[in-house]
């Protein structure tokens, strides 16, 4: 039975349930729940169909939210799953672990007046979900195939969206990669109780399925270089991302037992997924038994937390140094967090890291909270005299990515970047200095968000496409002369 709109007067906010705490606690399964079918229709009935959609204008996507939620009400899945994917290449994957409390929930206008927000992030999961076990999603038919070819650095979520959107228009795509496996961080960043990985091997299965050819284990500059590449394609797009660690330069960062949050990630999704991982086996990047302490505030160092609780991690510190109104990361990870037994330690930092060989220790400083820096928020200051130590057997920096230089591994050191690293393009045409070559997603905009690498990645397919257009016309017409 279908169900009128505008109900949120009536009909409570409501979320999926949560697994147990001491249960999802031993495993590494998603935390929530499914809606049952009357549920997402309930909670989607909610929705003020509001003549100004504030949630789909805070969608970087710009996905017509009010849309597919009305269809849902109304029990109309699989046409709400066409309006959900037509603007969203992984719809599936964005609402499972986009910061929905930061974009289209927090800015729901039914949440402003007081009624709780639409639950948009759980609905959008469910929609895709039952496509899938539907069989609604299909590999898509190219009506009319071309010869021009486009090479994209990349198989995360910017270089797949972008791959998807010109293998619609019938371009030949390759995607090259430098892991074994497609998806990037969505298969080894981010760990399954938020993501399962069988949802990322479906969606570039149907890629794959769909004429998108995936080269895995290729590294541009040794493999070929990306002129070499440029040669071979009529196009490149370079969407690698941004890996390299932040480092925290303090006495004693030397010592062993210190690691980046992306290492210890790594490590524990390939065990999940079978691999030989011989750091994690042998205990190193093994938090079991450990006193860990992980530094950073953001939804990476959420997901080393709650890994090592899920490793059996003795204790599990987080030390943010501000408090935590101004933490950057998803309030509904911390709230998780704190649910399964992570300790926060907030307005702290670390001022050195004490052992002789391996790290015992971190030694902290209270922090305080002065004026507002250039971000808007509250500086952080040491408050003198304050140190004092934490013990730690494991500690893991997450202090945000930065990029790797890309010209030097590239063998192309004519291509320009900014002076952050960051590729530089043209903000309109998305095209680097050199010509043909175009960039998109984290690498040029630093670290971000998955659902800004999907909008980059479409934006870069359109961009590309115009090129394409034109260069065929220009060849046409020599050919005709």
């Amino acid at each position: 039975m279908k169900k009128k709109m505008l109900q949120f007067v009536d009909l409570k906010q409501e979320s999926p349930e949560k697994r147990n705490t001491v249960k999802r606690k031993k495993d590494f399964n998603e935390i929530y729940n499914e809606f049952i079918t009357d549920k997402a229709k309930e909670q989607s009935s909610r929705c003020s169909q509001c003549g100004v959609p504030f949630c789909q204008i805070h969608c970087p996507l710009s996905n017509n939210i009010p849309d597919w939620l009305k269809l849902t009400a109304e029990g109309r899945l699989q046409e709400a799953y066409e309006i959900s994917q037509s603007t969203n290449n992984m719809p599936e994957v964005c609402g499972r672990i986009c910061p929905q409390d930061r974009l289209c929930e927090g800015n729901c206008v039914i949440e402003q007046s007081g009624h709780g927000t639409v639950t948009i992030g759980s609905i959008e999961k469910y929609i895709s979900d039952t496509a899938w076990e539907k069989g609604w999603v299909k590999p898509f038919k190219v009506k009319s195939e071309l010869k021009q070819s486009v090479g994209i650095v990349g198989a995360g979520p910017a270089g797949m969206a972008c791959a998807e959107e010109l293998r619609k228009s019938g371009y030949q795509v390759t995607i090259y990669d430098r892991y074994d496996r497609p998806g990037g961080l969505l298969i080894y960043g981010i760990p399954n109780f938020k993501l399962e990985k069988f949802v990322v091997e479906r969606r570039t299965n149907l890629l794959k399925e769909s004429g998108i050819k995936f080269v895995q284990n290729f590294e541009v500059g040794k493999d070929k270089t990306l002129y070499e590449l440029k040669e071979k394609h009529d196009a490149i797009l370079i969407a690698t991302g941004v890996y390299k660690p932040r480092e925290i330069d303090i006495p004693g960062h030397n010592l062993k037992n210190i690691y980046p949050a992306m290492e210890f990630l790594t490590a524990s999704n390939r065990k999940g997924l079978g691999d030989k991982v011989r750091l994690f086996d042998d205990g190193t990047l093994n938090a079991e038994g450990k006193n860990v302490v992980v530094i950073g505030g953001g939804d990476t160092a959420m997901d080393c937390v709650r890994t090592s609780i899920r490793q059996k991690a003795n204790s599990v510190k987080c030390l943010y140094r501000r408090d935590r109104r101004n933490m950057p990361g998803s309030a509904r990870e911390v709230d998780n967090a704190i649910e399964e037994g992570v300790e926060f330690i907030w307005l702290t930092s670390p001022k050195s890291f004490i052992g002789e060989k391996k790290i015992n220790a971190v030694e902290v400083n209270k922090m305080k909270l002065g004026a507002p820096d250039s971000s808007g928020r509250s500086k952080p200051e040491i408050e003198a005299g304050s140190e004092y130590k934490i013990s730690a057997d494991l500690v893991i920096k997450s202090l945000g990515f930065d990029p790797e230089n890309i010209p030097k591994l590239f063998n192309a050191e004519e291509l320009a970047i900014s002076q952050w690293g960051t590729i530089k393009i043209d903000l309109k045409s998305m095209e680097t200095n050199l010509n043909g070559v175009f960039a998109a997603g984290d690498i040029v905009r630093g670290a971000s968000l998955v659902v800004w690498a999907i909008r980059d990645g479409r934006d870069a397919a359109e961009q590309i496409e115009k090129y394409l257009q034109l260069k065929s016309n220009k060849d046409k017409s020599i050919e005709a002369a």
